[in-house]
């Protein structure tokens, strides 16, 4: 009997088939891996670029100037004045009220050098300003230092004696010295009646009056003034200005000390 040999070698051919088809599917499996190697290497160099690309611009915004850093003309005057200013306003009005016995403010006014913070000739607070006539030869005479003009910045004040006359001081803000005082000519009676009436009413001082503006608005004080207002209320007008220049107008009650209005002003 004759065995046929076919079903042996249908075997050893089918397990030569599966041997070659493993060492295909190493060899495909080899490739696959580095293949997605090199994809994972492009996709982290393309992820690190993009985040380079995008930083730069952001770099170069943040180097640009911000235009609320900008002042106007008068806010940068203002800042520059105080810059150079030595002599608060409270020793200011110490020293004028010192200058004539028994004498007591009325106004005062931080003034740059020749000019004032409004750019007014500083020169006029030696020249009487509310009758309109000079002021005699033998007032200007008296003055400490014998000269009405400055180099630096000062302060202008009015001061009332106790009779009524209206006298101004002028006051080096560097060094707090006195350096005219000129007596106002041409007062009559009824106003110097009404000078000492004004400044009975005022219970609140100057310096009272700038301490509660100052509670309202952080800043210097540049002027302080004792008038009435347009309604006919008895203030003490106090300027502020803040550390950017910007000064602010607050009415307090000369009275009681109240704060009445406010006003900002931008320029």
């Amino acid at each position: 009997m004759t065995c046929d040999p076919r079903p042996k070698n249908t075997g050893l051919l089918r397990a030569y088939r599966l041997r070659a088809a493993g060492a295909a599917c190493v060899v495909m499996t080899a490739a696959l891996l580095t293949g997605c190697g090199q994809d994972s290497g492009s996709t982290s160099t393309g992820t690190e670029t993009s985040e380079a690309a995008r930083a730069v611009p952001e770099g170069t915004a943040s180097t640009s100037p911000s235009p609320s850093t900008s002042l106007t003309k008068d806010q940068e005057k203002r800042k520059a004045l105080l810059a150079s200013t030595k002599i608060p306003f409270d020793k200011a009005i110490t020293t004028a009220e010192g200058a004539v016995a028994g004498s007591k403010l009325i106004e005062i006014n931080l003034k740059g050098p020749g000019k004032s913070d409004d750019d007014t000739d500083a020169s006029a607070s030696a020249s009487p300003a509310r009758s309109g006539t000079s002021a005699s030869p033998s007032a200007a005479s008296a003055s400490p230092t014998g000269s009405p003009t400055s180099t630096g910045p000062e302060w202008a004040a009015e001061v009332i004696a106790k009779d009524g006359t209206e006298h101004k001081v002028r006051i080096d803000a560097l060094t707090g010295k006195v350096l005219q005082t000129v007596e106002e000519q041409g007062q009559d009676a009824q106003e110097k009646t009404r000078m000492v009436d004004r400044l009975a009413k005022a219970t609140q001082t100057p310096q009272q009056a700038a301490k509660a503006a100052t509670d309202k608005t952080k800043g210097t004080v540049t002027s302080i003034d004792l008038d009435e207002n347009d309604k006919n209320v008895l203030v003490w007008s106090v300027d502020v200005v803040a550390k950017d220049g910007k000064k602010t107008m607050v009415d307090v009650d000369a009275a009681n000390g109240s704060v009445i209005s406010e006003h900002v002003d931008n320029d």
